[in-house]
This record gives structure tokens, C-alpha cells and sequence, in this order.
């Protein structure tokens, strides 16, 4: 159902579902326990999750409440409402090792059949400047082990083995796409010919064959021949979900280009370019930082793109390239705070967003652990504000004195030079507007019901409607 086309939205009523990994009262929360990303499986029967110390763990759909009454009278006194679905515990593996600080699952993707198991995700790693380490994706599948006695051990080629009491399963890593990026890998995106992949870092789009794990064609290359000159970084790429020649990327300056890859080997040139008026309005200094996008995403039909900047979250119609067809507005009420924001490093954080499956609800996170859900045609132009709460009694993370800011190429770009004051964040005036500290990044929308997973720290929060 496309969003031009499509009736009034009625705004949704929402529930809390459930918490997943939810920790003891007053444990200290890890460093590599934070949740670095989140997604559902096409049929919405797994969840996957990464961390920063490069475990991804799995969760199942737990049909097990379903299933104790389903005669007709207990159906009609339900009204026939189908429940929504629960997520238990699965497996988890070892997607990447912890050893070096910046190693974190950054994105998990489901390696569509028939040429791949349907559990089989890759899991990318960042790369850390001033190592000889480049930044990788693995290709892993997800196996049925036959219940057995402890004494009989399986076989030793598996790299991780943790199961669940009644679903033993294990990961074996099927393949090592390496040494084709020397940039952070920003994000992964399966084609719809289920045969290649894009893998995208800050100044490289390569593309992948399945299953060919030592070869792959650059097919975007945006590196300067002098450094100094970079004033451009590819900040997320995505396949269109029904056209496999397709291809979506975003960059640092809120730019949004589609390529053809019919057109050449190289697409250097882009077949459209997506740009709102603001984006090459008045500019300043925050402004050029405040454009950059951070997440993109096609929706089901096709038609529509969903794209996120640090301010506003926007709905592309693919036919019209001057302006979105709507704007939903996230952080507004910050503009005046953006030096603070600068001095502490939170205007550069990357906010996820994500849609229902009939493409009528969208929605994306904020500070204070807020998630802003928006219904457009329903009258309210402010859309839903939901507070997602994790584990209040929880001890905080200790957080070094000095701070290094983000690892992307686009904070070292020539951006002219900005003087300002030290400003305190714990005094600021700021914190009376929301709570920088509790920040949610990472939401994703269940592809068949109105269920949505937002990451808060090390847990796993789902509400429903």
C-alpha cells in the first residue's frame, strides 16, 4: 500500500509487549553488552541482535501461550483479535572477536533462500584506525542439533555453540567476505536477485556474489586523490527491495543518489539525486553536520524512501527528487542547543528509523529514550511519543574523562573552524529538555503486525499495537 494513495492512518494504541536481556537491579552495565543493532527476518519469526563485543543473539518467535485454547466460543469472546507475537531466546554466537575496542556488530542482515539458509546473517565489523585489521563481514548459518546426551559431544568445526534448553542450535561460519574495505563498514544490503550484496564504508560501495567471498567489484568510489579534498562520505547504501539493478545511498551532505548499475560498471554518476531545499539553503557551520544521514531505507512497494538526518525523519516519493512528500520533525526544539550538542559530541549521533509493513506508520528514536511513531493522514502532526524504559535500577557505565569523537572519516573533514566555550553537560540547560544520557538509536518495525523492538543499553524493549 503506498503512502500517496493509501486512506486517512488511524493513530495506533500502544502496549508494552515484553523486555528481553533485562539484567539484575544495580548490575553494572558492560561496555560490550550495549546493543549496536537490531532486526526481524522477513516473516518476522526471528530477531536478531548485535552488541559491541560482537556477539549477535537470536530470538525466536515463542508460540507457546498461543496454543492453550482455540475452540471457536473462546475465539468469538476474544472478538477474534490474534494475539501479538512474544520472542524467547534462541542461540547467540561469537560474530566477531572483542578483543579490539571498536569491534562491534554493526549490522545483521537475513540471507534470503533459495541459495542460502533462511536463518544464515552477516554481521559487520568497524575498523580501527591505526591497525592493520580491515573491516570484515561473516557469513553465518544456523543449525539444528540433534538432542543428545552430554557425553556425546558434536562435532568440533563449529566456532560457537549455545543453545537454548528446547531448541539446541549452532553457528557455523560459512564465509569471510575480508579485505575489500579500509574505512568503517557503515552498512550491508541484500539484492533482490538473492545472488550479490552491497557492503558500503565511509567512501567505497563494493559488491559482493554470495558465493564468492575473495572477489568483489567496487562499484562507487568517492576517495579524493588528495585526502585533504574530501569534503564527502557515504553514510548508508540500500537496495531497491523489488528492482535488483537499483541502488540507494546516502551521504554526509543529506544527498540521497540512485544508481543504475545497468549503466556502467562504475557508477560514478548517478542516475537521480534526492535533495530537500534545506540541504543546499543557508549553511553554518552545525548545519552541514546536522544534514548528514544516517539511516535510509526503502519501504515494501517500492515507491517511497525513508530517510533519517539528526533533525528530521523524511518520506521520498522515488518520482519526486525536489522535495519528501513529508517531514516528520524529531528534534527541532534542539536547534538553539546545537553548540552544546557539538560540545558534547551528541550532534553526531546516528539515529535509526523504520515502517510498518503497509508503509503507514513510521517511526524513529530520541534522547530520553523517547520513540516518535507518526501516522500520516491522522491529524496529528506530532505523532505518538513513547517513553521506552529498560532497567532504571541499573548502574551506569563509566565513561572515560576524555573523549575521542566518532571514528567516521566525515569528522576530520574540512569543515571551516568553529570557536567555542567548554560547556559543562552536566549544568547544561539542556538537560531540562531531555536526557542526552538515554539515547535510543536502534528501533526496528516487525514486517507483518504492528510490533516495534527499540534497544535501550543491553536490553530489548517491544511494544505493540
Amino acid at each position: 500500500m503506498a503512502y500517496y494513495d493509501s486512506a486517512p492512518s488511524v493513530p495506533l494504541l500502544w502496549n508494552f509487549s515484553q523486555v528481553l536481556g533485562q539484567q539484575l537491579p544495580n548490575e553494572p552495565l558492560q561496555n560490550d553488552d550495549i546493543i549496536t543493532t537490531i532486526a526481524f527476518d522477513k516473516l518476522g519469526d526471528h530477531l536478531a541482535v548485535g552488541d559491541r563485543g560482537g556477539r549477535v543473539v537470536i530470538f525466536g518467535r515463542d508460540d507457546r501461550k498461543k496454543n492453550v485454547s482455540s475452540n471457536r466460543r473462546d475465539l468469538e469472546q476474544r472478538g477474534f483479535v490474534s494475539q501479538h507475537p512474544e520472542f524467547r531466546y534462541k542461540t547467540e554466537f561469537q560474530s566477531h572477536e572483542p578483543e579490539v575496542k571498536e569491534h562491534k556488530v554493526k549490522q545483521v542482515k537475513e540471507m534470503a533462500p533459495p541459495l542460502c539458509s533462511e536463518n544464515m546473517l552477516l554481521a559487520e565489523s568497524s575498523f580501527v584506525p591505526g591497525l592493520e585489521t580491515k573491516s570484515a563481514a561473516n557469513g553465518y548459518r544456523l543449525e539444528w542439533i540433534e538432542k543428545m546426551p552430554q557425553n556425546h559431544l558434536p562435532p568440533q568445526d563449529v566456532d560457537s555453540e549455545i543453545g537454548g534448553m528446547e531448541d539446541p542450535f549452532r553457528a557455523k561460519r560459512q564465509k569471510v567476505y575480508a579485505y575489500a574495505h579500509s574505512f568503517n563498514i557503515n552498512s550491508i544490503s541484500n539484492n533482490s536477485d538473492y545472488e550479490t550484496f552491497v557492503s558500503a564504508d565511509d567512501l567505497r560501495i563494493n559488491l559482493w556474489n554470495l558465493e564468492v567471498s575473495d572477489q568483489c567489484f567496487n562499484i562507487i568510489d568517492m576517495k579524493p586523490s588528495n585526502m585533504e579534498d574530501l569534503t564527502e562520505v557515504i553514510t548508508s547504501a540500500e537496495f531497491h527491495p523489488l528492482h535488483c539493478n537499483l541502488l540507494a545511498y546516502s551521504s554526509s551532505q543529506g544527498l540521497i543518489r540512485l544508481s543504475d548499475l545497468r549503466h556502467s560498471a562504475i557508477c560514478d554518476h548517478a542516475s537521480r539525486i534526492f535533495q530537500h531545499g534545506e540541504s543546499y539553503g543557508s549553511k553554518s557551520f552545525f548545519t552541514e553536520i546536522t544534514s548528514s544521514i544516517s539511516d535510509i531505507k526503502f519501504l515494501n512497494d517500492g515507491q517511497h524512501l525513508l530517510s533519517r538526518n539528526y533533525m528530521n525523519m523524511k518520506l521520498w516519493d522515488m518520482r519526486k527528487e525536489s522535495s519528501p512528500v513529508a517531514i516528520f520533525k524529531i528534534h527541532e526544539h534542539l536547534r538553539p542547543k546545537l553548540p552544546e550538542l557539538y560540545n558534547n559530541d551528541c550532534i553526531f549521533d546516528k539515529f535509526e528509523c523504520c515502517f510498518s509493513g503497509d508503509g503507514l506508520h513510521f517511526a524513529t528514536g530520541s534522547y530520553s529514550n523517547i520513540l516518535r511513531i507518526f501516522s500520516p493522514g491522522s491529524g496529528r502532526e506530532e505523532g505518538i511519543k513513547l517513553e521506552i524504559r529498560g532497567n532504571s535500577n541499573r548502574k551506569a557505565i563509566r565513561q572515560s574523562k576524555s573523549r575521542a569523537r566518532r571514528s567516521s572519516l566525515s569528522s576530520i573533514m574540512p569543515r571551516g573552524i568553529y570557536h567555542h566555550a567548554h560547556v559543562d553537560s552536566e549544568s547544561s540547560s539542556i538537560d531540562s529538555l531531555c536526557n542526552l544520557r538515554s539515547k535510543l538509536l536502534q528501533v526496528a518495525w516487525h514486517p507483518t503486525c504492528n510490533l516495534v523492538a527499540c534497544a535501550v543499553e543491553s536490553s530489548l524493549v517491544l511494544y505493540y499495537a
